[in-house]
Parts: structure tokens; sequence; C-alpha cells
């Protein structure tokens, strides 16, 4: 395998790629693990199909990435704090992830990325939508990016039994003792290893700009997440058992589509069950 050159397939113009040839049970050789890399800078997500990992396989491939680091509000599973599994049951409406977000975006230092493996998930539906925020601010005007040098935005986890308490499938991972984390961040940021610039919203986390009220806020955050998630800025990716994704937390943000509408009807819809372990920044 170390003397073959993987092969990677864009999924949309704006971001997003499939990557093939790769093994992820296995351990990477560095000249795989370099083309990997060098995909997700450059793609900013990848995705890989087919791949049965345990785990602790999970959790040895997440940290060519760099340290991990538990979810603050939910346990992770037996005997591996850093690897919490996301459980949408088949009455459930909502999921997990259900907003335009950036994961953690409330932390003093959000997670650099993460690793997302899907272990059941529905024959139709439950995909999860992607967005290129260095695409976001390239295309702002030169007003606007000069705007937005000089505020900051408020990210709010909200209360710590949100993350778990509100889906049926996660109530008994709550984590005791968490604190909710409100902080202001830049509404730019820079790329630590591609130096490109981007736009720092997250939506289910930052509604208000500091020094403003949430109702004065609103019309610049809601244009904002407006014009990052134009079609042209986002890609889809359609869950199968075993893929997995990986995205870079630092210059993208994402939705899991609540789209169940057997469980919106009252019937029985889909469950749909992932494991994800954070990067630490």
């Amino acid at each position: 395998m170390g003397e073959r050159a993987i092969e990677v397939r864009p999924l949309a113009s704006a971001l997003g790629a499939e990557v093939l040839g790769v093994d992820l049970a296995t351990q990477l050789d560095d000249k795989i693990w370099s083309q990997v890399h060098e995909a997700y800078l450059e793609h900013h997500v990848i995705f890989f199909r087919d791949q049965q990992l345990t785990p602790e396989q999970h959790l040895t491939f997440s940290r060519r990435f760099g340290e991990l680091e538990p979810y603050p509000f939910v346990h992770g599973i037996e005997g591996h704090p850093e690897l919490i599994e996301l459980v949408k049951m088949p009455d459930e409406v909502r999921g997990f992830g259900g907003e335009w977000h950036v994961d953690m975006s409330f932390r003093e230092q959000p997670p650099a990325g993460a690793v997302l493996h899907a272990l059941e998930v529905p024959p139709a539906g439950g995909d999860t939508l992607f967005s290129n925020l260095c695409l976001a601010y390239e295309t702002l005007s030169v007003g606007m990016k000069a705007l937005l040098e000089r505020i900051r935005g408020v990210h709010d986890s909200r209360a710590p039994a949100d993350h778990s308490q509100q889906y049926k499938g996660m109530k008994m991972q709550q984590r005791k003792g968490a604190t909710r984390e409100k902080r202001p961040h830049p509404m730019l940021r820079t790329h630590p290893d591609t130096g490109q610039r981007s736009l720092f919203i997250s939506p289910s986390y930052c509604w208000q700009l500091e020094g403003m009220t949430e109702e004065e806020s609103s019309p610049l955050l809601d244009y904002l997440e407006q014009h990052a998630t134009r079609h042209e800025f986002i890609c889809r990716f359609r869950w199968e058992p075993n893929s997995i994704a990986i995205w870079d937390n630092r210059c993208t943000m994402h939705y899991a589509l609540q789209d169940d509408l057997s469980a919106r009807a009252g019937g029985q819809g889909f469950k749909r069950v992932m494991r994800r372990s954070t990067i630490r920044w």
C-alpha cells in the first residue's frame, strides 16, 4: 500500500472529497497518511466508505490528526471517554447536530476537527451538509470584511442538559457537573496550517454580537448564515453503514438534516447511530 497513491474524488466544487484505497483499520504508513492529510486540508472534509472500525481503531486513527478531547456535556462510551455515541431513535423527530454549527464554538479554544463513524443509518434520509467558511469569507465585500474585523460574536453552549436530555437515545449520557460555557470570539479567523481566512459563525451557538442585544445582532448574523449556506458553498454527504467523515472544524460548519418525515407524522421513523471523536486544536 505504501508505494501507491490514494484516490481522491471531489464530492462538490466547494468542498468535500471521498478518499478511496485506504483501510483505516490498519496502521497507515507515512506516505499514505501524508496524502490523507493533504486531502483533508485541501477539501476541508473527507469521506471514507466501508470502514469497519473497533472503538480502539477509531481512536488510533483519530490521533493521527492530533490529541483528542472528551465532549464536555456527554459521557463517552464505556472504556473510551473520548468517543461519544450519537443516537436518534425511530420515534424522534430531532437528532443531535440539527442546526448549522461549528463544533463546540463556545469553548475557549474550539476543536480542530472531528471523526464521525456511521454504525447504523436509514435507507434514506439523515444526510449531513457541510459549508466552506473560507469561500464564505472570500466572497464578502471589502466593507463587510472590514466590519467583521472589528466585532466579536458571543458563543453560548446553552444548558449542559440540552446536549443530551432532549434526545431520547442519549438521555443516559449526560455528564454530571458540567457548566454552561459562554464567551466571545472574533468573527474572522486564520487557519494555522493553510493561512486561509474564514468566517467564524456558528448559528446553533452564536446568536448575539458582543455589546449588542440579540435583536440588534440578528440582522447581521442571519445574513451571514444565509450567505455561508448558499448552495455553491456546501456539499451533501449520503451516509452508508461504516462510512466515515473527517471535517476541519477550523474552516467549516455542518448540519445533520432533520428529515425524518415518518417520525414527524407520528409514526416509526429511522434510527441513526454514530460514534464521534473530537480533535483538540
